[in-house]
């Protein structure tokens, strides 16, 4: 599941340094919850899902850059936590701000896909999905 959030996220990074307007990747439920996030958070302009690709699901991101004149990325950094590899979950008492609060890290929880921050508040832990600064 979280091997369609890695290829998102890559795609997004990869899309933003060859200055696209937009991409597509491949969907779940999972990484439609992570571009909803992305774009309450400002990091994407953003997304929408398309019909008729087939057999597959199919999301386009809409990237978003800080300076139109010189395509400046509005993000910086992406980082995946958890990997199918090793599986990263922590406590509501773990969770720590993102560059100093600067940036929002993604966590499932029980109650939904949310950010670090919400998490907090509503004092629930899960699995860390990743990092966006």
């Amino acid at each position: 599941m979280s091997k369609k959030v890695a290829d998102c996220l890559s795609k997004i990074k990869n899309g933003l340094k060859a200055k696209h307007d937009y991409v597509d990747v491949s969907s779940n439920n999972l990484v439609e919850n992570v571009c909803r996030i992305l774009k309450e958070e400002g990091y994407i302009k953003d997304y929408k899902k398309l019909e008729d690709v087939g057999n597959r699901n199919v999301v386009r991101v809409f990237l978003k850059y800080v300076d139109d004149n010189k395509r400046k990325p509005a993000i910086m950094l992406m980082k995946m936590v958890s990997k199918p590899s090793r599986r990263v979950y922590i406590s509501s008492d773990e969770i720590k701000p993102v560059m100093n609060g600067l940036g929002i890290g993604i966590i499932s929880t029980s109650k939904g896909v949310m950010t670090t921050k919400e998490a907090k508040k509503l004092g629930v832990g899960g699995e860390y999905i990743c990092e966006v600064f």
